[in-house]
């Protein structure tokens, strides 16, 4: 009897945690709450809350990013509109990402063949799409699309007590068959390790890296630490020049 009630009391607390986490961390649009589990709902409000808040990570607008010393981002969050550097050539994107159009220079000068822009553009939208990923992954566990499961207590390689999450999803992304795990730390709720799988149905991941490093931008926590491929030169800034987004030309900010 005393198993039984004790069992019911840790149920009915993960429930009010989850709805109160709910609250403050609305999920957004289609995600998949009906198969998602409710422990593993409450450890992604957990995880939230430890990097920040929903509310801080909502008025966070301008975010920067080198990506593996092969592309820097800047990334307006409020608007869509971003910046995309090439550092290994001349290309430069500048695009919104929610209406798909934007400018493209390369090999020297401004491309407008509607064909080129079309491939350029979606280049463009396809590298941030996996490198923003890589950087605010933990404030997108309830994004849409996302199907969320708790698949049992876990360790981190570095030996860190850890909630196991596995993400799937649904019509989502350039690439729905993926699936990852997603170790949070019981401590600190952060997440501190992923397992990148290329298909759902994989058994073995294309790699398991840490997520490390965390240092305080602006109002939210960041992680640049992915073992032998790091994020560097993170920044959250409140003010950009408008060039960033319109001119071809380096711009300082």
């Amino acid at each position: 009897m005393k198993t039984r009630f004790s069992k019911l009391f840790i149920a009915i607390l993960v429930a009010s945690f989850s709805d109160a986490g709910a609250q403050n961390n609305p999920a957004a649009p289609d995600f998949d709450q009906t198969n998602s589990d409710q422990k593993a709902i409450a450890v992604a409000d957990q995880a939230m809350n430890a990097m920040g808040g929903r509310k801080n990570w909502d008025d966070t607008r301008y975010v920067t990013w080198n990506f593996f010393g092969v592309r820097k981002h800047v990334w307006d969050k409020w608007t869509g509109d971003v910046r995309i550097e090439n550092v290994r050539d001349d290309q430069v994107i500048l695009m919104n990402i929610n209406t798909n159009k934007g400018r493209i220079f390369k090999f020297g000068a401004e491309q407008t063949n509607a064909d080129s822009l079309t491939k350029y553009l979606k280049i463009g939208k396809g590298a941030w799409i996996n490198d923003s990923y890589w950087l605010v992954m933990p404030f997108k566990l309830k994004d849409s699309g996302v199907t969320l499961k708790h698949l049992g207590d876990s360790k981190t390689k570095d030996g860190k007590e850890a909630d196991l999450l596995q993400l799937t999803f649904k019509n989502v992304g350039n690439t729905p068959d993926n699936k990852y795990n997603v170790w949070v730390d019981k401590q600190s709720h952060l997440v501190w390790q992923w397992a990148y799988y290329p298909k759902y149905e994989a058994e073995k991941p294309g790699f398991v890296l840490p997520w490390t490093n965390y240092q305080q931008c602006g109002n939210i926590l960041l992680s640049g630490e992915r073992g032998d491929r790091d994020l560097t030169d993170i920044k959250v800034l409140k003010k950009l020049p408008g060039a960033v987004f319109t001119s071809f030309e380096k711009v300082s900010y």
